[in-house]
């Protein structure tokens, strides 16, 4: 088994004794990446101590959902995180873990934006994108603070669905569609081309209930 750092909920990675991540190992990952949709704003509108402490709250509380489910903090950076489930581990894809964290982070997103709206009048919400794959598993910087990066057609995947997703939806590819992980409805976009890829995906859309009557061609 690949041996990984464990991060702690601030996304420092603590690697106990003489564990280190072991550099381009090929193994499968589930790959999850969140983006907070009104980052421009709440930077252009807030003080940068305050913009930095709503910042705060919200990587707190994505780490906390991600490692409550088993997961990895791969990467913060800006308003983004990647994180992946069951990586190095051949014995459990760890799909329902991250749907759960998905679900997770919808749920308690939705009350830490509305107290962001009711305090500073800005909207924003979360986009998430879910895919399972091949992935490098690597590390990168000063031994002593090595960081864990995935590389790989699953983290670009996840990522671009990230991008696609509209403010508090959930994109999902066939290896990680789970339709019963969700009380609503999935919204189902075959042969969904993404770019830089020569390959379309069938991908579902886990949508906020507003959205469920949206025509297939209208969302992408």
């Amino acid at each position: 088994m690949i041996t990984v750092p464990v991060y702690s909920t601030i996304g420092i990675p603590l690697i106990p004794g003489s564990a280190r991540p072991v550099a381009a190992a090929t193994t499968y990952a589930t790959v999850m990446f969140v983006e907070l949709r009104g980052y421009d704003a709440l930077i252009e509108r807030l003080p940068p101590a305050q913009a930095m402490a709503l910042l705060g709250e919200y990587f707190a509380m994505l780490t906390d959902a991600v490692l409550e489910c088993g997961g990895q903090i791969v990467h913060l950076a800006g308003a983004d995180m990647m994180a992946g489930f069951g990586v190095g581990d051949s014995r459990h894809t760890q799909i329902h873990e991250a749907l759960t964290a998905a679900r997770t982070i919808r749920r308690r997103f939705a009350a830490l934006g509305e107290a962001w709206r009711r305090r500073h009048s800005i909207d924003t919400a979360v986009g998430i994108g879910i895919h399972r794959g091949e992935v490098a598993v690597g590390a990168f910087g000063p031994p002593e603070h090595s960081a864990l990066i995935l590389v790989g057609d699953a983290a670009n995947v996840a990522a671009q669905l990230c991008r696609r997703a509209r403010a508090g939806e959930m994109l999902l590819t066939a290896p990680v569609y789970l339709p019963h992980e969700f009380a609503a409805p999935f919204l189902h976009f075959p042969r969904l081309q993404l770019r830089g890829r020569s390959a379309p995906l069938d991908v579902w859309c886990a949508p906020l209930a507003a959205r469920l009557h949206m025509r297939h061609g209208a969302h992408h």
